[in-house]
């Protein structure tokens, strides 16, 4: 989750919301999560993931994350 935080550190201001809405969630749920160490919803790692363009990835968000896509496993 700290890479979630890193990550929205470094977006401008502006850039945050529409990262947040391409994630479908707001910046204050992401930083609340964050802060509370919250387990997002896969869906919801798969779109960070995605709007991120890869910098946060769902192995940085959950612990978790290899019975939920055990198919990004490389060491299988």
């Amino acid at each position: 989750m700290e890479k979630l935080l890193q990550y929205l550190n470094s977006l401008p201001a502006e850039d945050r919301d529409l990262f947040a809405g391409r994630c479908g969630t707001s910046v204050s749920y992401l930083r609340k999560a964050v802060s509370l160490g919250q387990t997002l919803g896969p869906a919801l790692c798969v779109s960070i993931e995605r709007a991120s363009g890869g910098n946060v990835r769902r192995a940085d968000l959950r612990s978790d994350w290899k019975l939920i896509w055990p198919e990004l496993d490389t060491a299988v």
